[in-house]
Order: structure tokens, then C-alpha cells, then sequence
């Protein structure tokens, strides 16, 4: 078993939800535009 922390990841408010989310693998190139948390929020803006 490997005791395995998290980083302290950036963060960021949601533009529509209004709750935090975190740095995201996927979202690595293109971090600055982040703007939603998620598709869902995205599509409802």
C-alpha cells in the first residue's frame, strides 16, 4: 500500500454553480479558460 497525498491543486470558482473545482489532467493545456466545473454547467451558462 503506497500513501499516496495529493498535491495542492489549483482552484477556481465555477462561473455558474459558484463552487470550486479543481486542476484537472485534461484540463492542463488550456487551464487560463477554464471556466466550469463541468459539461453540465457548461451547457446550462
Amino acid at each position: 500500500m503506497s500513501n499516496h497525498k495529493k498535491q495542492h491543486l489549483p482552484e477556481k470558482i465555477c462561473v455558474v454553480c459558484e463552487r470550486p473545482f479543481s486542476w484537472r489532467k485534461k484540463w492542463e493545456k488550456n487551464w487560463d479558460e477554464v471556466k466550469y466545473c463541468s459539461e453540465r454547467c457548461r451547457r446550462s451558462r
